[in-house]
């Protein structure tokens, strides 16, 4: 048994209006996207983080900066690429801690642990998702940004 763990955060962009705000794979219609060379989707980064820490293939470090390059920016893609990375190995569980004022997320919980156990190839019930404003607390809490943590277990 291995534990991954991964983190990722990305403040809001402000500036590029056009850009939507992806979380978990869904699309926040009312709010400014991530400012990132992606779709910067903080869930997949993270778990991509977590599973590079178990497989030491940097999915964001390396295969993600040539994918944008190319113009590949939507994030499934890169969780994709750390699902192949993982080879034979299972995952047993997968548990994700958001942390953001905004958006309201909790109504989108269970569209998100979907996307993410069908792009994982993994049941619904392997993954675990919470999130908390931040109580006004840092970057986070005021809104400034989104963070996530994400803890993989694997065999």
């Amino acid at each position: 048994m291995k534990v991954g763990l991964g983190q990722d955060s990305h403040k809001f962009n402000i500036e590029k209006t056009d850009k939507k705000c992806v979380i978990g794979g869904v699309v926040f219609p009312d709010m400014p996207g991530l400012d990132a060379d992606s779709d910067g989707d903080v869930v997949y980064h993270a778990i991509c983080n977590a599973i590079t820490s178990v497989t030491h293939v940097h999915i964001l470090g390396d295969i993600a900066i040539q994918m944008c390059k190319q113009g590949i920016k939507d994030s499934k893609e890169y969780l994709k690429k750390a699902k192949k990375s993982l080879g034979e190995k299972k995952i047993s569980h997968l548990s994700i801690s958001l942390e953001g004022a905004r958006p309201r997320m909790q109504a989108s919980l269970l569209e998100m642990r979907k996307n993410i156990a069908r792009h994982l190839e993994i049941d619904e019930s392997l993954v675990g998702i919470t999130c908390t404003s931040g109580n006004s607390m840092g970057d986070f809490g005021k809104g400034i940004g989104l963070q996530c943590l994400c803890i993989l277990t694997i065999f």
